[in-house]
């Protein structure tokens, strides 16, 4: 094919040279009409002509695929050439370089118009006004890719320090939060809020949450739950913006922690989370974790720290940093799914299900029984709360059952778990029964319903009618579920578990129901 000069020869075109075809053109500017395959289409169409547009590597952007001079076209995307125009006898071609909005002449992207007949003026002069609105489109394209990677870039970097509080690096996550988000994290201690809305939303909610706060507040789109947004605030006023943005918006809900020390960020997490479900039953829509009497505030304080540290102590032979993972990561595994912290940390289902196999290992404990998964999580909650045992320090107590069951054997804790479950015996449908039987049956509905002589609907509709009642979130693990067994064993509803012996047989059992 070789190149040739323009010809002058009038052919007409499907739209004539009263302006008709320029008005038209710049329709295509209108923010409804800015669509690169509309305008190469439509650029075919007033030409009679094939179009081609392909990016500076020869990916097609729009139009149909054709055969080209591949070094006409190189010299076209590298700049070295603005325009050429070419003819093989068959057909007269015209190759554009659209420039690139970047420093340096190389071309973004190429045109190539290819028609039966040459190109006339007007012909040339739509070609030529066509290709300087691609270049406008693709420079606007080009920008908006680079606005969608830097907030996807920021996205990753807000999850990123959320991941290193919740394993208690809060040296990091000062670090990485110190380059775009000065003094965020500056304060020793913050609130962990949760705002839920439907997954369709949460996007939107997102940006609401960051424009609310200000910056005052690290808000991360939550890796495992679609519909959640967590909020790490360190000021009181971030709390006051969050509930008046989500009494705005009906069909949210704001559940929040009291203020914990950064190194706490994940407990803080369970917390808000354990405040949402009960926001859910509030007209006001938001709940702070209530400052509720807890079953190991009702212990002898030195026993149950002395209990906690007989039943992590063989954990203290691991490098610090080893254990602090171990133990950050069984913690959320507890508190959720195994599925969900594997979101959360950023790691596999995999890793988090072996970092636990490992926990569950070195103490002896089986996970897949509700009730010891309540104990360890008494254990470990009570470390977070006053740190880890000094094994330099006096000997603790066998992390047997005895010392468990005579820690939970007071009569304040009595009072207190009667209180709690006593609140079921008001519903006629005996709620209490069937939660007794789901917890024994280490939260399995089917199993359950088959000690019951009932359905597994009935059982799941008596959990969610318990859940109303004692203000508490069941079905969904964590906290209130393990408080809850801890009630159960208090009245002796349930045997104290013991610990020691592994369910060797099942490895990859769930971390729960």
């Amino acid at each position: 094919m070789a190149a040739r000069p323009d010809e002058d020869t009038a052919h007409v075109l499907p739209y004539g040279g009263d302006g008709a075809w320029e008005q038209q053109l710049l329709d295509h500017l209108r923010p409804a009409g800015r669509d690169l395959g509309r305008l190469v289409a439509w650029l075919a169409r007033i030409t009679r002509a094939a179009v081609c547009l392909q990016d500076a590597h020869g990916r097609l952007l729009a139009g149909e695929r054709m055969p080209l001079d591949a070094a006409v076209a190189r010299d076209i995307a590298a700049g070295r050439v603005a325009a050429a125009a070419l003819e093989d006898g068959v057909r007269h071609v015209r190759l554009v370089g659209i420039r690139h909005p970047g420093p340096g002449p190389a071309a973004g992207a190429v045109l190539a118009v290819a028609r039966p007949a040459p190109f006339d003026r007007n012909a040339a002069a739509i070609l030529n006004h066509t290709a300087g609105v691609l270049e406008l489109l693709l420079r606007e394209r080009e920008l908006a890719d680079a606005g969608r990677r830097l907030r996807r870039a920021t996205a990753d970097l807000r999850l990123a320090i959320l991941q290193l509080l919740m394993v208690e690096d809060t040296v990091s996550a000062r670090r990485v939060a110190a380059g775009l988000w000065p003094g965020l994290l500056e304060e020793d201690t913050a609130r962990v809020y949760v705002v839920e809305t439907s997954a369709a939303e949460r996007d939107r909610l997102a940006d609401a949450c960051a424009d609310s706060t200000e910056g005052r507040a690290l808000v991360v789109r939550c890796p495992a739950m679609d519909g959640h947004v967590i909020v790490v605030g360190p000021s009181a006023e971030v709390g006051e913006r969050l509930r008046s943005l989500v009494a705005g918006h009906p069909g949210t809900f704001l559940g929040g922690s009291p203020r914990q020390r950064l190194a706490l960020t994940a407990t803080a997490y369970g917390q808000a989370v354990t405040a949402l479900a009960v926001a859910r039953f509030r007209p006001e829509r938001s709940a702070v974790y209530a400052a509720r009497t807890r079953p190991a505030q009702l212990m002898d304080p030195a026993g149950v720290r002395t209990w906690a540290a007989g039943v992590l102590r063989p954990l203290d032979t691991l490098p610090h940093h080893v254990r602090a993972e171990l133990l950050a990561t069984t913690g959320l595994g507890l508190e959720f799914t195994a599925v969900s912290a594997a979101k959360v940390l950023g790691v596999s289902r995999n890793t988090v299900r072996a970092r636990m196999d490992r926990v569950a290992g070195l103490l002896g404990a089986d996970f897949s029984r509700l009730s010891v998964r309540a104990v360890a999580h008494l254990a470990l909650n009570t470390e977070a709360a006053h740190g880890p045992y000094d094994p330099g320090g006096p000997a603790g107590h066998p992390a047997d059952r005895d010392v468990l069951a005579d820690l939970l054997g007071t009569r304040a804790l009595r009072t207190w778990a009667e209180g709690l479950l006593g609140r079921l015996d008001e519903d006629g449908r005996d709620l209490r029964a069937t939660l007794r039987a789901w917890t024994a049956a280490d939260a399995h509905a089917e199993r359950a319903a088959q000690t019951l002589g009932v359905h597994a609907q009935t059982v799941r509709e008596h959990l969610r009618a318990a859940e109303g009642v004692l203000e508490r979130r069941l079905t969904g693990g964590g906290t209130d579920l393990y408080e809850t067994v801890l009630a159960h064993l208090v009245t002796g509803e349930l045997p104290v578990p013991e610990l020691g012996t592994t369910n060797r047989e099942q490895p990859d059992s769930a971390v729960h129901g």
